[in-house]
């Protein structure tokens, strides 16, 4: 999936805007070594930094990542996979915002993450959680198979555990969870009734694969009318968000 980085820094900023909040979380020390795991644009990345800490970078977008460096030159960015990444020199955490979702190997992550943090280093994380934009998948998959496209209607593009397997699963990993938290999260969309169609453009691309883009946007159109019962409050649309936030140590 091929990342439109202007887009996502002008109409979804509110991804990176809620993540300033995981950063308290976070609580970075001055001097510490950390690692942005997912850093999109660099917004949250240069708030590390701003923080005097030793932070660096990483997303599998090259898009993100090049968009990141014109943003913020004097902060260190790459392009690498969550799944399989490798520095020389341990971090004292990984910090990773609205990402985790996205990747397809957990359990590579997991490894990876734990092998590039030092001792008593934590990991601290907010993704998507079970349940998330349930109704809008929900919404897309029911109005695709309506226009007949019932294999986009089967594409797989997030993972959103519940909150008690994927602690299991950090746990097996050789991590030790200190914090954890499942809840909801109403996100305000921005552009009105044309918010759930640039939400679509921006994240769910992939469901509208091989679709004429006339019809795409009869379809997208459709998505947005059955979702507003839900959706909109007095003329403001949200989506339905429930996040997934934890913290957890390398033993």
């Amino acid at each position: 999936m091929k990342w439109n980085a202007e887009l996502y820094d002008q109409k979804h900023a509110f991804v990176f805007q809620y993540g300033e909040n995981v950063l308290e979380l976070l609580d970075v020390q001055p001097g510490e070594r950390v690692l942005d795991l997912g850093c999109g644009t660099g917004y949250l990345t240069q708030q590390i930094k701003s923080l005097d800490a030793d932070v660096t970078g990483i997303d599998f977008s090259p898009e993100m990542i090049e968009q990141a460096k014109i943003n913020y030159p004097e902060v260190n960015f790459a392009v690498a996979d969550a799944s399989d990444f490798h520095f020389d020199k341990p971090f004292d955490a990984i910090f990773s915002n609205a990402v985790l979702h996205w990747v397809k190997d957990h359990d590579a992550m997991m490894k990876c993450a734990y092998e590039n943090l030092k001792s008593g280093g934590r990991l601290v994380v907010e993704m998507g959680g079970k349940g998330n934009t349930a109704l809008l998948i929900n919404a897309t998959k029911k109005i695709l198979i309506k226009h007949g496209y019932s294999k986009q209607a089967e594409t797989k593009l997030w993972r959103f555990p519940g909150l008690g397997e994927y602690t299991h699963e950090l746990e097996n990993n050789g991590f030790r969870v200190t914090f954890a938290v499942h809840f909801d999260r109403k996100t305000p969309l921005q552009d009105g009734d044309q918010g759930v169609t640039k939400w679509l453009t921006m994240f769910g691309e992939p469901y509208f694969a091989g679709i004429p883009e006339a019809e795409k946007q009869q379809i997208m159109n459709e998505i947005t009318e059955l979702l507003r019962p839900d959706y909109c409050e007095h003329g403001q649309w949200f989506a339905d968000y429930k996040r997934l936030r934890f913290i957890a140590i390398k033993e």
